[in-house]
C-alpha cells in the first residue's frame, strides 16, 4: 500500500552525496536527505548487551543504484536475538562485523526510486538496520505493507514478523485447537502478547508466564489470558499443575532454561511444543543447557518442534490478512512499547534482558504521517 499523499510522486535526479526528493505533497515540497545516521557495532559485548558496544556515526545517505530504491525508516524494531547477532550470528546468520550497521528490521516509507516494483510512497518493512535511511533492493524479506490496519509500527509487531511468529508458530507448529489449554512464557512480550490472544481466537484456554505482577495484570486485563504466573514469585512448576490439573495440551515456548522444564514435566500425553525463541540462554555462553527432564517427551508422547520464521515467507500475505482482519474486528489488540530517538537504539534492547518491554519493543526516529493520530 501506499501513503496517498504520494500517489502523484517522481524522483528527482540524485549524486554519490546526495538525493535531492521532489515530492507532490499539499502545494509541493522539496527535500534533501544528504545525511544518513546510524549505529555500527564498536566491539563484541562480554556478557550483557552495553551502549558502549555500539557507536553512533553520521554519514552520507548511500548511493542508490538500478533496481534499488531508498528508504526513510520511520520505526525500528528490537527483539531479544539481536544479542545472538552481534555475538555468534545465531544459526543462519552470520554475525554483525566490527563497524558493520547494526542489523534489525525497520519499516518507512520509499523516497526515492529505480526499482521497477517499488514507488515513491510505498510503504514497506524490511532489514534496514538501525539507521535513518537505507538502499535496498527489495530481497531479503523486504515486503510492501498491504494493510497496516491505523499504524505502520504493526508492520514490526503483529503485522511483521512478530505477529507472523505468532501466528505460525501457534496454528502450525503447535496446531491448536479449540478447548486446549495453552501457556505461553514471555507472555507480555512481542511474540507472547500475540500469542495469547490468537488462541482465544482459536477458542482454546490461554494461560501466560510473565516476570512481574503488573507484567500479569496486563496479561490477563489486556491480553486474554485466563491466569498468569510471575515467574519470580511463584513456584512455576506447581502454579502451572494447579490453573492446568488435566495437563498443558500446548506450549509456547519463547524463554528456554527452567520454564521449558517446568512445562515440560505438566504436558499431556501427546501435547504440543512449539520452540520459537530462548531468551534466558541467549546470553548464557559457555553454560548454555537443554531441558533436564527431556525423556519425559518420549513417556508422554510429547511432540516438540523448533520454527524459524523465515520458512513461512512464502504465506506471509496470509497471515497479514487473517491478522489484520483481526484487529479491526476487535478481536485483537497490538501492544506495543514505543520509545523515541535513534539514540535510543541500545537502551531499548537492553529493556528487553531486563524484562521492561510490555508488548512489541520500537523506536520511533522519525516523524510519521501515515499511522492514523501518529505524528
Amino acid at each position: 500500500m501506499r501513503h496517498p499523499r504520494y500517489a502523484s510522486a517522481r524522483s528527482s535526479a540524485w549524486s554519490d552525496q546526495y538525493y535531492q526528493i521532489c515530492v507532490k505533497l499539499m502545494g509541493g515540497l522539496t527535500q534533501t536527505y544528504s545525511m544518513n545516521a546510524r549505529w555500527v557495532l564498536a566491539r563484541r559485548p562480554v556478557g550483557l548487551v552495553a551502549e558502549s558496544d555500539f557507536r553512533l556515526e553520521e554519514v552520507p545517505v548511500p548511493s542508490m543504484g538500478d533496481g534499488q530504491f531508498l528508504v526513510q525508516v520511520i520505526y525500528l524494531s528490537l527483539a531479544p536475538v539481536m544479542a545472538q547477532y552481534v555475538l555468534d550470528g545465531g544459526v543462519i546468520e552470520k554475525p554483525v562485523a566490527i563497524g558493520e550497521t547494526m542489523r534489525g528490521r525497520g519499516v518507512g516509507l520509499v523516497v526515492a526510486s529505480r526499482h521497477a516494483g517499488f514507488a515513491v510512497g510505498d510503504v514497506v518493512h524490511g532489514p534496514f538496520g538501525w539507521q535513518k535511511f537505507a538502499i535496498s533492493d527489495g530481497k531479503g524479506l523486504v515486503f510492501k505493507m498491504r494493510d497496516w490496519a491505523g499504524a505502520i509500527s504493526n508492520g514490526l509487531g503483529v503485522l511483521g514478523l512478530t505477529g507472523f511468529t505468532a501466528y505460525f508458530g501457534l496454528f502450525d507448529v503447535a496446531r491448536v485447537r479449540a478447548g486446549d489449554t495453552v501457556l505461553v512464557s514471555g507472555a507480555v512480550g512481542g511474540v507472547g502478547s500475540v500469542v495469547g490472544q490468537l488462541a482465544r481466537i482459536a477458542g482454546a484456554d490461554p494461560l501466560g508466564i510473565a516476570g512481574s505482577d503488573a507484567k500479569c495484570s496486563i496479561a490477563v486485563e489486556s491480553l486474554r489470558y485466563r491466569a498468569a504466573i510471575n515467574y519470580n514469585s511463584e513456584n512455576v512448576r506447581s502454579r502451572i499443575a494447579t490453573l492446568a490439573p488435566d495437563g498443558l495440551n500446548v506450549y509456547f515456548d519463547n524463554v528456554g532454561g527452567e520454564i521449558l522444564e517446568a512445562a515440560i514435566d505438566n504436558m499431556t500425553h501427546e501435547g504440543r511444543i512449539a520452540i520459537c525463541g530462548s531468551i534466558s540462554q541467549y546470553l548464557a555462553n559457555d553454560s548454555k543447557k537443554g531441558p533436564a527432564n527431556y525423556f519425559n517427551i518420549v513417556y508422554r508422547n510429547v511432540r516438540m518442534h523448533g520454527f524459524h520464521i523465515y520458512s513461512y515467507a512464502s504465506r506471509f500475505a496470509e497471515a497479514e490478512a487473517r491478522l489484520a482482519r483481526w484487529i479491526r474486528d476487535g478481536r485483537l489488540a497490538p501492544r506495543e512499547d514505543r520509545i523515541q530517538g535513534l539514540e535510543s537504539m541500545p537502551a531499548a534492547l537492553q529493556r528487553l534482558f531486563a524484562s521492561a518491554n510490555t508488548g512489541k519493543q520500537v523506536v520511533q526516529i522519525a516523524d510519521d504521517s501515515v499511522s492514523v493520530g501518529v505524528s
